[in-house]
């Protein structure tokens, strides 16, 4: 259903987002040992950073998800209408 508000009505895939972390934090973490394991401190360093980056992104997805259907609604719950700025002088959402 379009309803030509989709930027303000955006929803994002955070089950989605929550596989790909996992996915990128396993194969992160893989690197990294793989790279300590053969002696390449700098590639060990890096996937370490990546480890770190995935790791923070993957808990902010749980903490989005856990927030309830408010924030991540599911498909039964229709979009959101962009919040109207009534006062004079002011056109569209705010």
């Amino acid at each position: 259903m379009r309803t030509g508000s989709e930027p303000a009505t955006a929803r994002s895939a955070l089950r989605l987002r929550c596989g790909l972390a996992v996915w990128g934090l396993v194969w992160a973490v893989a690197g990294t040992g793989l790279f300590v394991w053969t002696g390449h401190p700098g590639w060990a360093i890096a996937c370490a950073v990546l480890v770190v980056v995935v790791a923070v992104d993957l808990g902010l997805v749980v903490r989005h998800i856990r927030q309830g259907p408010h924030y991540q609604p599911g498909r039964d719950v229709p979009p959101y209408e962009p919040v109207r700025d009534e006062r004079p002088g002011r056109r569209g959402p705010r």
